[in-house]
């Protein structure tokens, strides 16, 4: 949901324009195959300053990111940090150097402690023969979680914490080797509102520092709040750049899309069928309770919830992947029974999980065997004389989700997030199912990314398909969703029709809030 009533993070600098840039990139280049990925991009960030990175999904912002950090070796133009030109052939050098990363999806060891992350491959020795000096290792980490006033046990696995923490380790590592720059790349997008703040309060205190960040995101709200300049990238080339005061949000998708995004949420209104799903005292040991809903047919219905409220629990339940669940579960009017994955996709039930990376795609499969994985059956599990059959699949519904790569034997793993998530939506489109369901399906993609995604739904519902739209941007669900199911702690809190749908209403309910409301629909 949009945050409101926050209060900037940004200080006054009158003087960031003039000083010299701490980090300065002149015309970069990489090139993949032929594809090119970046074209004479420029750069500048100044310590003290929080520069926002801004591009749609395919833009260049992760090839950039991986060229700053060493992972990938530019084709052509210069890097310069503190004035001087530099090279780096591998993550280790640029970090030696001063540039780390924190990633929307952490990369640490998860059976090492918290102290043992933050020093793994330069922990500091003692005595002879040399020894692991862990009592040093970790004093300095208890050090640097006090500078950034956050209370994290140093002897904690890292598998055990949370998304919030596991970015909290790796700033404490880029602290611990006193780095000047640092890239967050989509860091809130797994984060309560409570630690998105605790994280907005950390970027000031190395801002506050001198540190240079780099800040990544597709949440406007955000950037005003915590950037001071933004650079706009936009198919592989340097865009814009400029003082986030000086420019609005309107302006900003118009640099990034290259046109006007005039309507966000493309909702068609569509004459509702009959009720198509019954969900009945829906109970699970220990997510969820008395879960009552139907959905009909071609109806986009919104779920809606704080973190912890149940949504994706009860959806994982309805698609056969958790054990312990009871309750009634109907179809056209008859009771079916789904015990696994394998029986809800067999009655026309889909599902797009949140987690893209470990539950949604192969990421080491190209995109066209992705797309078609569920339907092998159908085309053949060899493909022998079905190769145009599954190339014409992919090129449907790669047109479809405006999906941006080079070609469909590309691996998917070597797309951006948001066009890992519309393959994602492919493979199961691809099933032809009555019933699909959509964890979080724009979470860390652009707006236009977003838009695209919209519009193919209501495409989908015109034809007659239902969606249930599980979604934590609250403009989302109010603006794609014939009604909004607000759940609370396990529970279903209220169900309102579009018109009752209000943000102070959901927002209360998700709350636990009660009203005045008269009975929901």
């Amino acid at each position: 949901m949009p945050l409101t009533n926050v209060q900037s993070t940004t200080p006054y600098l009158p003087d960031l324009q003039s000083a010299s840039p701490v980090l300065k990139l002149s015309g970069i280049c990489k090139r993949f195959q032929g594809v090119i990925a970046l074209n004479d991009v420029s750069l500048n960030v100044r310590a003290g300053e929080v520069m926002a990175l801004i591009g749609e999904n395919g833009a260049g912002k992760s090839t950039l990111v991986k060229t700053l950090t060493g992972i990938y070796q530019p084709d052509g133009g210069t890097i310069q940090l503190a004035g001087k030109t530099v090279s780096f052939g591998s993550a280790q050098e640029a970090m030696r150097a001063g540039i780390t990363a924190v990633h929307q999806e952490t990369v640490m060891f998860d059976e090492l402690t918290v102290a043992e992350n933050i020093y793994i491959g330069r922990q500091p020795q003692h005595g002879f023969p040399p020894r692991i000096n862990w009592d040093l290792i970790e004093a300095e980490a208890e050090k640097l979680f006090a500078r950034l006033e956050v209370s994290l046990p140093v002897r904690a696995r890292v598998k055990d914490l949370s998304v919030a923490q596991r970015h909290f380790v790796e700033i404490a590592r880029a602290l611990s080797q006193n780095a000047r720059v640092v890239i967050m790349d989509e860091p809130t997008a797994s984060l309560s509102q409570r630690e998105i703040h605790e994280l907005y309060r950390i970027i000031g205190q190395l801002r506050d520092a001198g540190t240079a960040v780099i800040f990544i995101s597709h949440k406007f709200d955000e950037i005003f709040t915590v950037a001071d300049r933004y650079t706009v990238l936009r198919d592989g080339q340097f865009v814009a750049e400029g003082a986030l005061a000086d420019i609005s949000e309107p302006e900003l998708v118009s640099l990034m899309v290259g046109r006007a995004i005039h309507q966000t949420f493309p909702k068609v209104e569509v004459r509702l069928g009959e009720t198509l799903l019954e969900v009945e005292n829906f109970c699970h040991p220990t997510e969820f309770d008395k879960v009552n809903f139907s959905l009909k047919q071609g109806e986009i219905l919104g779920f809606y919830g704080l973190v912890g409220a149940g949504r994706s629990e009860v959806m994982q339940a309805l698609f056969g992947l958790s054990a312990g669940v009871c309750g009634t579960v109907k179809l056209n009017g008859k009771t079916i029974a789904i015990k696994s994955a394998r029986d809800a996709i067999a009655h026309g039930i889909a599902y797009v999980p949140e987690d893209r990376q470990h539950q949604g795609a192969h990421l080491s499969l190209p995109i066209l065997h992705n797309i078609t994985l569920p339907i092998l059956s159908k085309i053949g599990f060899f493909l022998r004389g079905r190769r145009a059959q599954e190339t014409s699949i992919a090129r449907h519904f790669s047109e479809q989700l405006e999906l941006k790569a080079g070609h469909f034997t590309q691996m998917v793993s070597e797309l951006s997030g948001g066009n890992q998530q519309k393959v994602v939506l492919a493979k199961w489109l691809a099933t032809n199912p009555k019933v699909i369901i959509l964890d979080e399906p724009t979470k860390g993609i652009d707006i236009g990314s977003k838009a695209a995604v919209h519009r193919f739904i209501s495409e989908l519902v015109s034809k007659g398909l239902s969606v249930i739209l599980v979604s934590s941007e609250l403009p989302e669900v109010l603006g794609m969703a014939d009604r909004v199911v607000v759940m609370h702690q396990g529970h279903i809190k209220k169900i309102f029709s579009r018109t009752e749908a209000t943000p102070e209403n959901v927002v209360a309910a998700a709350s636990g809030s009660e009203f005045s409301i008269e009975e929901s629909v």
